[in-house]
């Protein structure tokens, strides 16, 4: 996986042109196990589909599937063959949020934040950014549980580049930054040196997208949480 100027690109190093003799030679070899020749046509559709992985990538892959005893009496599908290299989008989603769950618990919405995971950015960033997880109750959670994984495995399943933003702003930098104090550096979240790299290479700055900016609902979300903080201390 790279991270290409605040873009996030997903499968490894891309087949190249001369590596397309020796993946028709493979495809041929497993059509053959299943008593099968595929046409010209049709292996340049697995090309197609599967020349952004690296070609090991794809020999383990098929490998793997000749050899798994549930699916393995089937010739792979392009999907197939992703699915053994990535994994599910279902399973990658899940993880994914627990650990913005976790965080949530204990590191909470006031502190910024940076995940391992570019792909978790982007996500909460279209929901509404980090500030504004902390307004939802208990009975909302699931929803927002769902919500997540459903449009990160989205994401996951287009295998896409996507820009996202370098870090997910707390209450306290998006207050600190708006009255020109000073800026904590973010928390840490999952692996550190993968972090640092989503850090350095996301985008910086209210744009994302050339169209999208901390707007009034976010604000909305600062101001609401910080006045709920307030009011609770005073009790």
């Amino acid at each position: 996986m790279r991270h290409t100027d605040g873009f996030l690109e997903t499968g490894r190093e891309k087949l190249h042109q001369n590596d397309f003799d020796a993946f028709a030679d493979m495809m041929l070899l497993v059509a053959e196990q299943y008593s099968k020749k595929p046409s010209d046509g049709l292996i340049a559709l697995y090309w197609q589909g599967l020349k952004g992985y690296d070609f090991q990538a794809v020999q383990d892959a098929v490998g793997r599937h000749l050899g798994n005893t549930d699916t393995g009496q089937y010739m792979p599908k392009i999907a197939d063959i992703i699915r053994m290299m990535t994994g599910s989008t279902l399973d990658a989603a899940l993880v994914a949020w627990a650990k913005v769950d976790r965080a949530v618990r204990t590191v909470g919405p006031y502190e910024s934040v940076v995940f391992d995971d570019p792909l978790i950015h982007r996500v909460l960033h279209d929901m509404g950014g980090w500030c504004g997880l902390g307004s939802k109750t208990d009975d909302e959670w699931p929803f927002v549980a769902r919500e997540f994984e459903n449009r990160y495995r989205g994401f996951k399943s287009r295998n896409e580049r996507v820009d996202y933003p370098a870090k997910m702003i707390g209450i306290h930098e998006a207050h600190n930054a708006k009255e020109g104090h000073r800026v904590a550096f973010p928390t840490l979240i999952g692996d550190k040196a993968k972090a640092q790299e989503v850090l350095a290479l996301g985008t910086s700055g209210a744009v994302l997208m050339g169209i999208a900016r901390m707007g009034d609902a976010m604000r909305e979300n600062v101001e609401r949480i910080t006045e709920k903080h307030i009011a609770g201390g005073a009790q």
